[in-house]
């Protein structure tokens, strides 16, 4: 159920506009992934929005075929980068390293779009550099103004560049991580880019990266938020009919596999990563479509063998439980229909979600302590991209005997 108004049927491809896609997997109607619930609204009937993936044969970006309102998706947001220490690290480095690629000057604009809390911003201001965050999360906003870190609430539009570099001036850096693969408009979007950055600057943004996806069959990084699936090769096409240019791109671990991509307004040296990753993707059948029809199958497996899993260990007494109710593990949960009868509750160390109830299937949150207190056999995980990260914080329950399963990319117990 869903109000007509909050999604629109995508008709052409939103990089290229074509009409030739082809829709390769159906996830089924799910809840906004980060729609938890407090506990009196649990019992009252949830919207659910279409979950389908198309590719585009003509240009070969891998894009959602319905778009969901933003003001649904972004108005109150509960992922916060700052309670990852694997993000702060991550974040403090992608910092040092723009400053370093263009010698920048103390008191440099740096503008983060879908800044959030101001973690990465942050991270610039102790280097000397001026920070303007915007983020249409009405709670970040507010949270980030509140710790010192200027942040317009809204999203960016190229309307909304031009009074910025009115009001203040043209950006040395602009940032962006997980947001352009949010963005329907690109075109709008890449030409806010344009009249905000520097001649002299770097557009810097990361997004998770299609290869990955397919290789390691991420599927439950697929969800409304996410409405692109980016290999470089569209996004190369979609930055030249901008007048904008690649000069560099990496591969970063972070979220399961990600790109980091160096974007100028003026042509320069392009680094070879450039051309050895476009060469990867070739070799990786990115613009094949038997490609797609391959992982569509792929994840069908990973739903079996995960279920079939947990409901022998359930057959056998064990008790199981979740951890990281992540939007990640909203996808799982409903697409494998893994509820209450199935994980006795899920733990997770934002307090934003402890207390509440999982969107779909209504598994209550607790906080982290809680897997000490009740020592489970088994826990699922899915906040798996930080799976390092959470086994070595949880030493002392695998002391005691717990077990970790992990669904993707193959399903194991640690």
């Amino acid at each position: 159920m869903n109000n007509s108004k909050e999604v629109v049927k995508l008709e052409l491809c939103r990089a290229c506009g074509s009409g030739n896609l082809l829709l390769f997997l159906q996830l089924g109607p799910t809840p906004v992934p980060n729609g938890f619930l407090r506990a009196h609204h649990r019992h009252r009937a949830e919207k659910f929005y279409p979950l389908d993936v198309c590719f585009c044969k003509d240009c070969g970006l891998v894009q959602l075929a319905h778009v969901v309102s933003p003001k649904v998706m972004f108005k109150n947001y509960v992922y916060i980068p700052s309670t990852s220490e694997t993000m702060l690290t991550h974040f403090a480095a992608l910092a040092r390293q723009a400053i370093k690629k263009l010698n920048t000057e103390e008191g440099d604009l740096v503008l983060d779009i879908g800044s959030n809390d101001g973690t990465l911003l942050n991270s610039f201001k102790a280097q000397k550099m001026k920070i303007l965050g915007v983020d249409p999360a009405e709670n970040l906003a507010k949270k980030a103004n509140q710790d010192g870190v200027e942040t317009i609430c809204a999203l960016f539009t190229k309307e909304l560049a031009k009074e910025i570099r009115k009001k203040y001036r043209q950006a040395k850096i602009i940032t962006a991580t997980n947001v352009v693969a949010h963005v329907h408009d690109l075109d709008n979007f890449l030409e806010g880019i344009k009249i905000l950055l520097a001649d002299d600057g770097l557009f810097i943004s990361e997004f998770p990266y299609l290869i990955d996806l397919l290789e390691k069959v991420e599927f439950d990084t697929i969800y409304q938020e996410h409405l692109s699936y980016f290999s470089i090769y569209p996004f190369e096409k979609l930055l030249a009919k901008h007048a904008l240019v690649l000069i560099d791109v990496q591969r970063v671990p972070v979220h399961g596999g990600s790109v980091r991509v160096f974007v100028s307004k003026k042509p320069g040296r392009v680094s070879r990563r450039v051309k050895k990753i476009l060469q990867l993707e070739k070799k990786r059948e990115i613009l094949n479509p038997q490609t797609y029809l391959k992982f569509r199958k792929r994840v069908d497996r990973v739903r079996h063998e995960l279920v079939q899993l947990l409901w022998g260990l359930r057959l056998k007494n064990k008790k199981i439980v979740g951890y990281g109710a992540s939007a990640k593990g909203n996808i799982i949960l409903n697409y494998c229909r893994i509820g209450p009868e199935t994980l006795d509750y899920i733990v997770d160390s934002i307090p934003y979600k402890q207390g509440k109830y999982t969107p779909g299937m209504h598994i209550p949150i607790y906080p982290e302590a809680k897997l000490l207190e009740d020592q489970p056999d088994y826990t699922l995980l899915l906040a798996w991209n930080f799976a390092d990260e959470i086994i070595k914080k949880q030493t002392e329950y695998r002391k005691h005997g717990g077990k970790f399963i992990l669904a993707i990319p193959k399903l194991a117990i640690v």
